[in-house]
């Protein structure tokens, strides 16, 4: 499948030391170089992994970063200007705006 010009979507759940987590950002690290839109939504353990040094390099390069602000505030973590925190509306809007729509959990 051709990526440049088209939208993926990414869900991240697992903790950001997992393997599934670190592949879902090798998987938008991959759909960024080939010119993709690439909007990535943590949950659950995932959103500890916002502020994860090379998830914001890939922010850096255009990555649409999001992180579950309910997830956020149930592990006492920060809401940072390091993503956009919002409800899981923002996963529906996701799910029905990409071309495909993945998730890790």
């Amino acid at each position: 499948m051709l990526l440049s010009g088209k939208k993926l979507g990414i869900l991240l759940a697992n903790a950001p030391a997992s393997q599934s987590f670190r592949h879902g950002v090798r998987l938008a690290e991959a759909a960024l170089a080939a010119g993709a839109k690439v909007y990535v939504y943590c949950i659950d353990d995932a959103v500890a992994g916002v502020d994860d040094p090379f998830l914001q390099t890939l922010r850096g390069r255009g990555l649409n970063l999001y992180g579950c602000a309910y997830a956020a505030r149930r592990r006492n973590l920060p809401i940072t200007d390091q993503a956009a925190f919002a409800g899981l509306s923002v996963v529906s809007d996701l799910i029905a705006a990409t071309d495909r729509f993945l998730a890790f959990s």
